[in-house]
């Protein structure tokens, strides 16, 4: 059984399968954040959604990183080295991309796995 979650007419920000979790992109509310704002705030709906799934960022399988300007590396990095916990840095790819918004400096998206006693 899949289940969704915050489901609209053109996607749903999460769905849960067979003990994995799949986040979509997530991207910041506030524009106006330079990197590290709008790193913050994305990683913070990461914790929320993985929370509401009954997981969290210790179970992290994978994490996709876009940015629109690689410039932002460095500022991103020093904002997500901070949000990982010591010994849980999951797999990353991160690329410059193209991304929906001119004001979207980042998007995130995130596997995670459920811990055991919830699969």
């Amino acid at each position: 059984m899949v289940t969704r979650f915050h489901v609209g007419p053109r996607l749903s920000e999460m769905a849960v399968h067979n003990g994995t979790v799949w986040l979509a992109g997530q991207v910041p509310d506030n524009e106006t954040l330079d990197i590290r704002g709008q790193t913050a705030e994305v990683l913070g709906m990461v914790d929320r959604l993985l929370a509401e799934a009954g997981t969290d960022k210790r179970h992290m399988l994978m994490a996709q990183i876009f940015l629109a300007d690689l410039a932002d590396f460095a500022g991103m990095n020093e904002v997500w080295d901070a949000w990982v916990p010591a010994g849980h840095a999951p797999p990353r790819a991160t690329v410059q991309a193209a991304l929906a918004r001119p004001g979207w400096r980042i998007e995130v998206v995130v596997t995670a796995a459920l811990p055991a006693a919830s699969s």
